[in-house]
């Protein structure tokens, strides 16, 4: 996106000063959009408790949630769980000081659930996708919506 604007009184110089010009999307613009898109997609469901948007080559949160704080290190053991799909069935996931039982792994997606709660992960070409869902929610629609997301960004090749 290239915006150059113009105005009568301003001349060429308007045009020519840097200072004017907006070249592509500021992260901040970038950030704000994944926000409205989690929220749009996924909480406004009522079937997401807490969801983050997760770039994957340096595990950094895009977008999340109000009060879901994910640390790297709690990122990369996601992103690790990928690897060996096999072993991430057998073993379950650890989340949120809790053992998750896993019920679906494969190489694209993971899904955990420990008691009533559940954990979903979705991974695309350069993003993690990763939702929760609680006691009094649908886990059907919590996949589905965040499966829903994933293709949303595999069409766009992200």
């Amino acid at each position: 996106m290239k915006f150059v604007p113009t105005h009568p009184e301003m001349g060429d110089d308007f045009k020519r000063n840097p200072q004017f010009q907006v070249m592509g999307l500021p992260d901040a613009v970038k950030m704000n959009q994944l926000q409205n898109l989690l929220h749009d997609s996924l909480i406004a469901t009522d079937h997401v408790h807490h969801c983050a948007i997760i770039r994957r080559k340096d595990c950094n949160v895009r977008a999340s949630s109000v009060g879901f704080n994910l640390h790297h290190d709690q990122v990369q053991m996601m992103l690790d769980a990928f690897k060996n799909p096999p072993q991430t069935r057998e073993e379950g996931i650890y989340f949120d000081d809790q053992q998750y039982k896993c019920v679906r792994a494969d190489k694209n997606s993971i899904y955990g659930k420990c008691d009533k709660r559940g954990l979903i992960l979705v991974k695309t070409q350069s993003m993690l996708i990763v939702a929760t869902y609680t006691e009094n929610m649908f886990p059907s629609v919590c996949v589905e919506a965040v499966e829903k997301l994933a293709d949303y960004f595999k069409e766009k090749g992200k």
